[in-house]
């Protein structure tokens, strides 16, 4: 990957650990691989979800035994980006975010020296990256967009998913740090190793008790899904990734391992077609809600799914 004008400060990521590098970008962070390819085929842009940031090495693995280089962002108020006295996550406009993911977009692309840019987001950054490709539609900033199970509606029932919503109009903006939900994740509790699981993560950055859902918050990802469920019109390819099966995000669930068990699949397949003109759908049966996280078999279909697409779409021959 080229170094210009994006960074001149890229230092040994804390987190990770070499090869990783991090540096600030405004109140964002970029991490980076140095063993990456000098002349990638692609860039990828990775995206964290809600009570999340960026620490999935093996994807930057993945994605350089491809010939690809992957450039990940911590956005303001999250991870790396976090600074004391302010509320982890907390927007009461998803648009806020904006300026941050056009910025890492920037980034990415004069890393990328002429090579695509495929921007890759999970759950809320998936709604994010979302509704942020389809107001920057006709500028050419991405290639393409990857999904890895967005957040596209409420898991909830009708009733909450209404007269919830109506209430949020009303309460959010009077009282929007109010916290509605601060149930622990038992998802990010069983994914962690020290308790059984399979990923090292930082418990600060990732909590595995949870990040509480406050209202403001919440009305602005509902306000966001609102404009989804409208449809957008991106214009250029997506892939939209999930598991196969939802489930209970309970310790009674002997299934927590092979089910998204923080939001609906069935909703993510319905709205998915909203998004844009091409819309690519990957179904990873096993699959957790973050399919990065997945068992072996169902993060290998994924990843296999998804450099294959990318193939396809943006990095293959004459791309």
């Amino acid at each position: 990957m080229r170094e210009d004008t994006v960074a001149t400060t890229w230092r040994r990521d804390d987190l990770l650990g070499a090869p990783f590098e991090s540096t600030a970008l405004g109140a964002a962070t970029l991490v980076r691989s140095a063993s990456a390819p000098a002349r990638p085929r692609a860039v990828v842009l990775h995206v964290h979800g809600y009570n999340d940031y960026f620490f999935q090495d093996h994807l930057a693995r993945a994605i350089e035994e491809r010939g690809h280089a992957l450039v990940a962002v911590d956005l303001p108020g999250a991870g790396r980006s976090l600074v004391e006295g302010r509320v982890p996550h907390f927007v009461t406009d998803l648009r806020d975010q904006g300026p941050a993911l056009t910025a890492a977009v920037g980034a990415a692309r004069e890393l990328a020296g002429g090579a695509p840019v495929v921007l890759h987001a999970h759950s809320t950054g998936g709604l994010l990256a979302a509704l942020w490709a389809h107001a920057h539609r006709g500028r050419g900033e991405i290639d393409a967009l990857a999904l890895d199970s967005p957040f596209l509606d409420l898991h909830a029932s009708w009733l909450q998913r209404t007269l919830g919503t109506w209430v949020l109009d009303a309460v959010g903006p009077w009282s929007p740090t109010a916290v509605l939900s601060a149930t622990p994740s038992v998802y990010a509790t069983h994914q962690l190793a020290a308790h059984g699981g399979r990923w090292e993560f930082d418990v600060r950055l990732k909590k595995p008790g949870g990040e509480p859902v406050r209202a403001g918050w919440l009305r602005a990802v509902r306000r966001g899904q609102a404009r989804v469920a409208r449809g957008l019109a991106i214009d250029v390819p997506v892939l939209v990734a999930r598991s196969d099966r939802s489930g209970p995000d309970s310790v009674a669930n002997p299934d927590l391992d092979v089910q998204d068990t923080v939001l609906d699949v069935a909703q993510i397949a319905r709205l998915a077609p909203r998004l844009g003109d091409r819309v690519d759908m990957l179904t990873v049966p096993g699959g957790v809600h973050d399919l990065l996280l997945s068992r072996e078999e169902p993060r290998l279909r994924y990843l296999t799914g998804l450099m294959g697409w990318m193939d396809d779409v943006v990095a293959g021959s004459g791309a």
